[in-house]
């Protein structure tokens, strides 16, 4: 049974003006993304996993080409519905965890869960990534893992239907890393949330259900792991 599509992009294509200068950061990509996969898109620096993401967040549009949310044309879209799509539908976790210094982790989660449509409670998104008893420390009292896992639980607490990451370990050491990894495996087994991971560690790669290969703003080859490695098992 093939699960439904969450995302779709047809010809995507990404210039960037920088003076005189054209920047090609995506070349037309065509792509199926699907309900409740955990996916990985690895490449190198430069290869447009960034910007492919940040227009399937809604944080940057699109030079050419279509980028469907399940039915949305999010290529259509006004700035006012992209600032909707994005509180209500998507999940963001980037390299550095932007968490307020003067608020406790529970505080920090609250932030979203306050303006969210159906949020669980903050409690629960910590419990989900293993710091429930951890609700009332501030991020300097928090490990760099800790802190990650914190930005995890914010982002999952509106309980979005798609958790963007973006080199959600580039901060961290492998072993903490593999901590953080846990929590979005987790999160995506758990509440069936679709989860795409950025990485340039093709380690990290053994833990999806497929793989997505970028190169100069191109997809290279798109590859299924007949048996997804669990992130515990992981090492670089």
């Amino acid at each position: 049974m093939v699960s439904e599509i969450v995302f779709r992009t047809i010809g995507l294509t990404k210039v960037y003006h920088m003076g005189q200068v054209r920047v090609h950061a995506l070349r037309g990509i065509d792509l199926e993304l699907h309900a409740g996969e955990l996916v990985v898109l690895l490449g190198a620096s430069g290869s447009g996993k960034s910007t492919l993401v940040n227009i399937l967040g809604g944080l940057d549009t699109a030079t050419d080409g279509k980028v469907f949310y399940r039915e949305k044309d999010l290529t259509q879209a006004t700035d006012r519905e992209l600032t909707a799509y994005r509180r209500n539908h998507v999940g963001f976790v980037f390299q550095f965890y932007n968490l307020i210094p003067s608020l406790t982790a529970q505080e920090n989660v609250a932030i979203v869960t306050e303006i969210a449509q159906d949020p669980m409670t903050p409690e629960q998104a910590l419990e989900i990534v293993g710091l429930g008893n951890r609700k009332d420390h501030f991020p300097a009292q928090l490990s760099g893992g800790e802190q990650q896992r914190v930005a995890i639980a914010r982002a999952i607490a509106k309980q979005p239907g798609v958790l963007l990451c973006d080199e959600p370990t580039g901060a961290l050491d492998s072993k903490t890393g593999v901590i953080v990894l846990e929590a979005l495996d987790r999160v995506n087994r758990e509440l069936g949330t679709t989860t795409i991971i950025i990485t340039h560690n093709a380690v990290q790669a053994k833990m999806a259900e497929r793989i997505i290969y970028l190169s100069d703003g191109k997809v290279t080859e798109i590859r299924q792991n007949e048996q997804k490695t669990s992130p515990r098992e992981l090492n670089w």
